[in-house]
């Protein structure tokens, strides 16, 4: 009967194509004979004491993990014997904290926790131990997250479409909830958990005050229901005129009384539906989005107001930090640091205010937001962008990992040296008593979950590094293909290669030295020649600036003067054109078309090797990819083969549009051994003019 057993594993194993649903949690089976029989030595049984819903679903896991791996199945029991897991919640347990555990091996392997949440972690971590074939003899693992909530943020609609969503439609079937639940919410589920993540807003910061109807609380508790024995809080956001669209009052003022009660009756109907509502997450003031300042409030004032009535029930409010007015004169980069650096002090003790990485809008470089660091006396919360808005969509190839340990372990200095942006969102640095990090989600309804297949490594990415912010991105992506693509060593070594080289390719041919990201709606064509729009920071010329003497937004103090938002030891970074790092020369200086750079290339010339090279790159990328084939999933290769072949395609067309258009401002020759694009300006623009019209 066991051989049976084994042989239909086997027959699972290699004849299935695997169409990307399962993720980093794939569970095949260890080739290497000698390695399974060790591992099946220590795992004969699962010890279960407890029927709590979250230790089954850490036993449930295990054996779903282990059947695979093993190939066989490890049945789940009542009390202890030599040779197997046990699962151990221990509320004095000294060395972690709530969600931390231990992984001990000695007779038995236990794994434990002050908390079951944090089993939960465990057993996840233990799998994802075997799945990277590392030896568990003597056996003794210790981790603790660094930050309390973790999160990721759905841009989901109501119609179940998703803003800057690139992987088809919503995962939520609002249409179908409460009354069927979608075995893919489990699966999502346990995706986060495996991670680390711990909560989930639900629908998009743009938000429809129809999510705190009845109708739509069912539909939000129903899923709260399966994420709950996975340790995932739901989390609203909510549209602040609220009161008024749904409510029948007058206003929405939050120092009015009607409207300070209307918000309490609320929420305590929305904890009668959802008794571990995590709280709300609020886009006010903000690109047309309405917000206490329509009443002449403070955003304090708006947080304040919402946080009191959440207070009672220990729920928090996400206050977004993402507002900039359209002033002509002014620089959108220094909006965040002015609305919010006055008001530190001034929230209620359950409001996080959450900043995006970057002072601008998730560009493919940005230097960190001067908000880290400057706002002691209120948490700051990390907001990170998962969905490839500006990288390329789901054609382009882009590991985030790169991008996020940029900003996390860039020096604020507000501490002296080492007061990396980490230490100011995991509260180490002024003693938050709340932290979180969010990542605006990539997922949607393809089989795949994110469009592209290596996509996928950056919702792993991000949980990863929400747990535990000193991981490095290679560790991670090593960790990622060995679970997902190949086990097999050059084949390993060549994909996470080519997943740590891919974010500086992408920034070459789209916006290298510190270029920001010429606007369009759908933030995807190159059209660094728009001009036109509502409000100037809507446009592309707005942020590179060219013209006959150069290139680059001077926020100097001869400029904007950005600069003085940071510590004075990071102005020294970046103040001087001759001393300023490259990566970040054009977001602070407008740089004359002739001047020679650190690479001893001026300006023309670095731009130039930039754009062509980072094209070219992307060869590399194709003929690195076409190396693993005989050890990936077929499916799965001829998926990335294709989009590369795209996103080639269109680095040649970022790179012929900036490298033309620029040339018009700079009146010099693109230089040696460079060949001048096949096509004209007029003909680039006339195919984005048919890309953004189709």
């Amino acid at each position: 009967m066991r051989y049976k057993i084994l042989f239909f594993v086997l027959l699972a194993t290699f004849c299935r194509a695997d169409d990307g649903y399962r993720l980093w949690l794939k569970y095949d089976l260890i080739k290497d004979p000698g390695q399974r029989a060790a591992y099946a030595r220590s795992a004969q049984f699962i010890v279960l004491t407890s029927n709590s819903p979250t230790l089954k679903a850490a036993a449930d896991e295990l054996q779903t993990g282990l059947r695979g791996l093993l190939g066989k199945t490890v049945p789940i029991v009542a009390s202890a014997k030599t040779g197997g897991i046990v699962l151990s919640t221990n509320p004095n347990q000294p060395q972690v904290n709530d969600e931390g555990y231990q992984i001990v091996g000695k007779q038995n392997i236990t794994i434990s926790s002050k908390t079951d949440a944090g089993v939960l972690y465990g057993a996840f971590a233990f799998l994802r131990h075997l799945q990277t074939q590392q030896p568990i003899a003597n056996l003794s693992l210790t981790s603790n997250p660094k930050i309390q909530h973790r999160m990721l943020n759905h841009w989901d609609n109501n119609d179940g479409s998703i803003e800057r969503g690139y992987a088809g439609g919503s995962l939520w079937k609002w249409y179908e909830l409460p009354e069927r639940i979608d075995p893919r919410y489990r699966d999502y589920a346990r995706a986060n958990a495996s991670v680390g993540i711990n909560g989930t807003v639900v629908n998009n910061v743009n938000a429809s005050s129809r999510f705190l109807t009845a109708e739509y609380l069912k539909k939000v508790a129903a899923l709260a229901d399966v994420f709950r024995p996975y340790g995932i809080k739901v989390y609203l956001s909510v549209y602040f005129p609220a009161p008024r669209t749904i409510g029948g009052l007058k206003t929405a003022d939050p120092l009015d009384p009607e409207v300070n009660k209307w918000w309490a009756e609320k929420v305590n109907e929305i904890y009668k539906f959802i008794p571990d509502f995590g709280g709300f997450l609020v886009k006010a003031n903000s690109e047309g989005q309405p917000g206490p300042q329509d009443y002449n409030r403070t955003h304090a004032d708006g947080a304040n107001m919402l946080a009191k009535a959440l207070a009672p029930h220990k729920g928090i409010v996400i206050w977004r930090a993402f507002v900039y007015k359209a002033d002509p004169n002014g620089d959108r980069f220094k909006a965040a640091y002015e609305e919010f650096k006055p008001l530190d002090g001034q929230f209620e003790k359950n409001v996080i205010v959450q900043v995006k990485n970057g002072p601008i809008d998730f560009q493919p470089r940005e230097p960190f937001s001067p908000v880290f660091g400057m706002m002691p006396k209120t948490p700051l919360g990390m907001e990170f962008q998962l969905t490839q808005e500006y990288l390329g969509f789901a054609t382009h190839l882009v590991y985030e990992a790169p991008i996020f340990k940029e900003c996390l372990d860039s020096d604020t200095y507000v501490s002296g040296k080492g007061s990396t942006v980490a230490k100011v969102i995991d509260g180490s640095l002024h003693q938050y008593p709340l932290t979180a990090i969010a990542g605006v989600a990539n997922t949607g309804s393809d089989r795949n979950w994110t469009g592209h297949p290596l996509a996928q490594a950056n919702w792993y990415a991000f949980g990863r590094l929400a747990w535990d912010h000193t991981l490095s991105s290679e560790a991670i992506a090593d960790e990622w293909v060995k679970m997902t693509l190949t086990q097999e060593p050059r084949s390993v070594k060549t994909v996470t290669d080519l997943l740590l080289k891919s974010r500086e390719i992408y920034v070459n041919y789209n916006t290298p030295l510190g270029l920001s990201r010429p606007w369009t709606g759908v933030h995807f064509a190159p059209e660094p020649w728009q001009n036109r729009s509502p409000r100037p920071d809507w446009t592309a010329v707005y942020y590179h600036r060219a013209d006959s003497i150069g290139l680059g937004f001077d926020r100097t103090a001869s400029g904007s003067n950005a600069l003085a938002q940071y510590h004075p030891e990071v102005q020294k970074q970046w103040n001087q054109l001759e001393t300023c790092p490259l990566p970040y020369v054009l977001w602070f200086h407008h740089v004359p078309w002739t001047k020679k750079l650190s690479s001893g290339r001026t300006l023309w010339e670095e731009l130039c090797t930039r754009f062509y090279t980072g094209a070219d790159s992307v060869r590399w990328l194709q003929q690195q990819w076409a190396q693993v084939k005989p050890d990936v999933d077929a499916e799965t290769f001829a998926d990335v083969t294709g989009r590369l072949a795209t996103q080639q395609k269109e680095a040649i067309w970022w790179r012929d549009a900036w490298v033309l258009y620029l040339q018009e401002y700079a009146k010099q020759p693109i230089p040696a051994p460079y060949k001048k694009p096949d096509r004209t300006l007029r003909e680039v623009k006339e195919l984005v003019d048919v890309y953004l019209t189709r």
